[in-house]
């Protein structure tokens, strides 16, 4: 059994080589850019207002002439003299001619006159040429996370098409023979299966979609078959249950007969101590407990790093938020704790309910609160590190 410390040291030097795809802007969101990519105009691409008003050819007087106005989109380019104004509008092109904008509610119109309530400096309200980026400057650097203001700012420099990192397909592999699926009759001595559904939603919050479901019950050959099929046809393979070392527990059996390497098994963490992470070739397993809140917590500590570390984003395995807690908590643990808590006005509560097979308290939870082993107190107001749990809304 290794630390949680020595996993996240294991996991965050697996070696694997990102594959790069091209897909249209839109496409690209939640991806990481796999180029580096040079403005191909200037930003604002003319000198531009940015508010109505009267854009100034500056003299020494007070008074101007008005002699047009300028729309945005407008394309016709005005040439002014000393002591004339046109009105504008909010992102409209200030002709080079004119110096400064003045705010409509600063002016006084009477007919063609334009009357000052005070002196205007020069470039007032004007955003200059390229004062958000020159043309072939760097737009958005290679490994930049592709959200939606980033999309919005590629659109705005005119791309359509960019290259990003492959995210990787994801299986989830169930095994019981205990499993029942939800909507039939359960009969006794029969669980209804939820770790599929609870893995597949935490990878399509976390914006990962392409993911295949199998199901096996226990038995070696179907185990082994399975499993094959599911490393073949997927980057990254997660396995709900069947890892520990009961009479019926294959899984581990099954990828040993598979050569998969296994890079560690059993992790000093509750819950989810039995965790197994095995690599065969650029392939990645994780069988994670099958009790569900341990397997939902291996999830957001060891799987969803790795799953973003294939995407092309740097991540890091040990959190470093901190938060305030709000009570006091004894801690008698051998094993590193991760507690379903939530967070809330800069305080977090840790909830009841922590065993591994209850998800109630998930429920609600919207963090996880880690707490090294050992036999200590806690108190109110203490710091506790704090791993946010992905939500969707």
């Amino acid at each position: 059994m290794i630390s949680v410390k020595e996993a996240f040291s294991i996991l965050k030097n697996i070696t694997f080589s990102l594959k790069e795809k091209e897909v249209l802007l839109w496409e690209s969101r939640n991806h990481v850019l796999a180029e580096t990519l040079l403005s191909p105009i200037n930003m604002p691409p003319f000198r531009q207002s940015n508010m109505d008003g009267f854009a100034l050819c500056l003299h020494h007087a007070f008074e101007y002439e008005i002699v047009g106005e300028v729309k945005a989109g407008d394309e016709n380019q005005v040439t002014l003299q000393p002591g004339q104004a046109i009105k504008i509008f909010t992102g409209a092109a200030v002709p080079d001619s004119a110096l400064a904008v003045i705010q409509i509610e600063k002016v006084v119109v009477n007919g063609n006159q334009l009357q000052l309530q005070e002196h205007v400096k020069p470039e007032t309200n004007v955003r200059p040429l390229a004062s958000q980026i020159k043309k072939n400057d760097v737009a958005l650097e290679k490994g930049t996370f592709l959200n939606a203001a980033a999309i919005g700012f590629l659109a705005g420099l005119g791309f359509t098409k960019v290259k990003v990192w492959q995210k990787p397909k994801v299986a989830i592999v169930v095994t019981g023979n205990e499993l029942v699926q939800p909507g039939k009759p359960l009969p006794y001595g029969k669980v209804y299966e939820s770790n599929a559904i609870m893995l597949q939603n935490a990878l399509y919050n976390a914006n990962y979609n392409e993911v295949k479901l199998y199901q096996v019950n226990d038995d070696f050959e179907n185990t082994k078959t399975t499993l094959e099929n599911a490393i073949a046809e997927n980057d990254m393979v997660l396995v709900s249950g069947g890892i520990s070392v009961g009479d019926y527990d294959f899984v581990g059996k099954a990828l040993e007969s598979l050569e998969v390497e296994t890079l560690f098994y059993k992790v000093s963490q509750k819950p989810g101590k039995p965790l197994l992470v095995g690599k065969q070739n650029e392939k990645l397993v994780f069988a994670l407990p099958g009790n569900p809140a341990a397997s939902l917590t291996c999830f957001y500590i060891h799987v969803l790093p790795t799953l973003q570390r294939l995407s092309g984003r740097e991540v890091s395995y040990e959190s470093k938020a901190t938060m305030t807690l709000s009570h006091d908590y004894a801690v008698n643990n051998s094993r590193d704790q991760f507690l379903k808590a939530i967070m809330k006005e800069e305080e977090v509560t840790i909830l009841p309910h922590q065993d591994s097979s209850m998800l109630d308290s998930f429920a609600t939870a919207n963090v996880l609160v880690y707490l090294p082993s050992g036999n200590y107190q806690t108190a109110k107001g203490d710091k506790v590190v704090v791993y946010p749990i992905q939500q969707s809304y």
